[in-house]
């Protein structure tokens, strides 16, 4: 994939039918599975065909409302694609309350860390005293799994690339340690692991594998490492799902949509009493927009990646 697969188009402002609302973009966001909505491989939902409006989540303000449940100025988290202006049913939007930085519903507090609370608390089911071990823990899911389960009484054990996010990690996050997987030592580092909460897949899930305890869960949230690799990796240590009876299930937080709330406001109270950190990677402008999801799939963000769009 690269920034030629892409292209920007002009076209009128749309125009709210009843029961809409035309909503001004202040943030998007860029995200993994955005990769795999330009495929043709079977995934949980449609992709995007090639001369369609990237699909993507937005922040944005109503500056026209034909729906009377929203008004001229109310901010909003809408599912506005990438673009500027979009004109949206006011069902499928959400009103933001006032308080947090407006791009924390994006990331801390949206998608991402909605994706962290259940992916850990209804699939992880992590116990007071286990150890809990989450790759691309610098990112915006992994930063949020980590801290979960240090607020929860575990100990929480990070995988990032490089020794900048690797300190980040644990300095700033207070992770109880992080591991530089290009450091290539990942195997003897690992031990005892009771939840992986696996943001990655490929051989970092395959050492994970060969490290579970009996009875380990093991959460797949992403494959980012396979996400533009002509011939995915192929796990090896299948067998120790047998050996150690573990737990793998994939998570998809839409599943889990009827509880947001639920996880809006615990994250909310952590947030508010200084025990969820985050840090954001922002590029600007809609035309940069590319250039930042290449290099999030490349690893080049450093926490949640987001567009400033105005």
């Amino acid at each position: 994939m690269s920034e030629a697969n892409f292209r920007i188009d002009e076209a009128p402002l749309p125009a709210p039918a009843e029961g809409e609302v035309l909503v001004k973009n202040l943030w998007l966001s860029l995200d993994p599975y955005m990769r795999g909505r330009m495929s043709d491989a079977k995934s949980y939902v449609k992709g995007v065909d090639i001369g369609e409006v990237m699909v993507g989540q937005t922040v944005g303000e109503v500056i026209e409302s034909r729906n009377p449940a929203l008004k001229k100025g109310d901010k909003v988290l809408a599912q506005g694609g990438w673009q500027l202006f979009a004109s949206l049913p006011g069902r499928d939007i959400s009103k933001l309350k006032e308080g947090p930085p407006l791009s924390y519903y994006l990331g801390v507090l949206g998608m991402p860390g909605m994706t962290a609370y259940f992916g850990l608390k209804e699939l992880g089911q992590p116990k007071a005293g286990e150890t809990v071990v989450v790759s691309a823990a610098s990112g915006a899911v992994g930063s949020v799994v980590g801290q979960l389960a240090k607020a929860w009484g575990c100990r929480a054990i990070g995988i990032a690339g490089g020794p900048e996010k690797c300190a980040y990690v644990k300095n700033e996050l207070g992770f109880d340690e992080c591991f530089d997987y290009k450091a290539g030592k990942l195997r003897e580092q690992l031990k005892e692991i009771d939840v992986y909460f696996d943001n990655v897949g490929g051989e970092i899930l395959d050492t994970a594998l060969a490290r579970m305890k009996l009875f380990g869960r093991i959460v797949v949230c992403g494959t980012i490492s396979d996400y533009n690799a002509a011939d995915p990796y192929r796990v090896r240590n299948w067998r120790a799902i047998l050996v150690n009876r573990l737990k793998v299930q994939g998570m998809i937080v839409f599943d889990w949509k009827d509880r947001y709330g639920e996880a809006l406001k615990a994250l909310g109270g952590h947030l508010a009493e200084g025990k969820l950190k985050t840090r954001e990677s922002i590029v600007e402008g809609l035309d940069n927009a590319p250039k930042g999801l290449i290099g999030l799939l490349k690893g080049e963000n450093f926490g949640k990646q987001l567009v400033r769009l105005a």
